[in-house]
């Protein structure tokens, strides 16, 4: 009985599907449409796609779900979610059919027909239906909304997977760098578009109009990707700083005071802060392209520029050293934990040392502490993987481009940001554009290219 009783009650909190909803008369508790309003709804999606109806039609007709959506609460918009991902599957005995025939036509000359029948089969109707809704003037941008309202659902609810799926891999079509325009931000620039730049910064916050005037003065670029159905509304940007020399810290990059330099002279160029703006395209990867398109811009307008290189956060490393000081110190060598146990009066263990990092800014340039972080940060940025990738995500974006980890900078961002996300620690990722190419392939087959100097910090 007591099994009984359990799988009753599991059974009664399991979420239906849309499926089992349609044919239901009531709605359970935590369902936000009706049986009956939900069949509606589904009928209206249908229409959106019914062969006999003209993509201008169609598009008119999902602009008015997408009224409908705007105006719907989110436990309703997550039915709709739910129709879209359930509702327009593949058909399941098509596939089948088509992969038989697929399969039984390997060798013969019906082979590409049984390739093209299959490919045809996996095409759903979903793909149709989210066409469509591009269709209209402000669809695109419904479209993208739409998916930064989903992802954070996809966790807890699996059913909605295929819809989030399907939207990736169109987006990753229509904005395709191919179809993106590389356009600078200035200061001239609309104040609509500078807003922008105030929302969507994403490494540095901007703190107001002096702020980002300094950003954009005449020995800075900002340049961003821009698409056609999105109008003035950056997908991604990125904020360059003209300088003689290798960066070490944000902080005189982002002083309103300092006089700018000149740009006749300079020979690097500092990508110091690269911000992606729209969260319903996650996944759908142009930055590689962006640095690529801006260092070509770049190189035309100031031919003397011989460096280019990134002033990057390091925004997992004090997190992932909480979890692995106690392997850092055990490789650590003797004299270093004799110099440690002598600088902290104790003995070096995780607690004490992490305990001790609380003010990391006030460590003396000659200080064993800020060695040993440094030698941390040195085996996080060379060594940390997971599945063959580096651990960090802005590493694992620069190396993955063919960048090298060229320098760590003690003190490099000195905000509260920097500080808790990384001691104030800032890397350069260099981008030697001979060697690009091998640096990938290096980044591709797991191995880290590093600088010689990064090297010598290992423990």
């Amino acid at each position: 009985m007591m099994a009984i009783f359990g799988t009753s009650e599991s059974a009664d909190v399991l979420p239906r599907s849309t499926r089992e909803r349609l044919k239901a008369t009531l709605r359970r508790d935590k369902e936000a449409l009706s049986p009956r309003v939900l069949r509606r709804t589904l009928t209206e999606l249908q229409a959106i796609v019914d062969p006999q109806v003209s993509e201008v039609e169609g598009g008119r007709l999902a602009m008015g779900v997408a009224g409908w959506y705007a105006r719907a609460t989110p436990e309703q918009r997550r039915d709709c979610w739910l129709l879209m991902s359930e509702q327009f599957a593949p058909d399941a005995a098509k596939i089948k059919a088509a992969r038989e025939h697929y399969e039984a036509a390997q060798g013969t000359a019906d082979e590409g027909q049984a390739e093209i029948r299959m490919r045809k089969a996996f095409l759903s109707p979903r793909t149709r239906l989210l066409q469509r809704f591009a269709v209209f003037p402000e669809g695109m941008r419904f479209l993208v909304d739409l998916r930064a309202d989903l992802l954070p659902s996809l966790k807890a609810d699996k059913r909605l997977l295929p819809l989030d799926a399907e939207l990736e891999a169109l987006f990753s079509t229509w904005f395709d760098v191919a179809f993106l325009e590389l356009r600078r931000i200035s200061w001239d620039s609309p104040a609509s578009l500078i807003e922008k730049l105030i929302k969507y910064e994403a490494v540095h916050d901007i703190r107001g109009w002096a702020d980002v005037k300094n950003r954009l003065d005449s020995d800075r670029r900002c340049y961003g990707f821009f698409h056609p159905r999105l109008k003035d509304e950056p997908l991604i940007f990125v904020e360059v700083a003209l300088v003689d020399e290798l960066a070490a810290s944000i902080t005189p990059l982002l002083d309103e005071h300092a006089a700018p330099a000149e740009i006749d002279k300079a020979t690097t160029a500092i990508f110091y802060s690269i911000s992606n703006t729209q969260v319903g395209l996650r996944g759908v990867s142009f930055g590689d392209s962006l640095i690529k398109r801006v260092v070509e811009t770049l190189k035309d307008e100031f031919p003397k520029l011989k460096t280019f290189a990134t002033l990057s956060p390091i925004p997992g490393f004090r997190s992932w050293l909480g979890k692995q000081a106690g392997e850092m110190l055990a490789q650590a060598s003797a004299k270093t934990r004799s110099e440690l146990k002598k600088t902290l009066g104790a003995e070096p263990t995780a607690d004490v040392i992490l305990a001790a990092l609380d003010k990391p800014l006030e460590l003396a340039p000659k200080s064993p502490l800020r060695q040993w972080v440094l030698s941390s940060a040195a085996s996080y940025l060379g060594k940390a993987q997971h599945e063959g990738k580096p651990l960090d995500a802005v590493a694992r974006f620069h190396l993955g481009n063919g960048a090298r980890v060229e320098r760590l900078n003690w003190a490099g961002d000195p905000s509260a940001k920097g500080i808790k996300q990384s001691y104030g620690l800032m890397v350069n990722y260099l981008y030697d554009l001979k060697r690009l190419d091998k640096h990938r392939a290096m980044a591709a087959q797991g191995q880290i290219p590093i600088s010689g100097a990064i090297e010598d910090l290992y423990f």
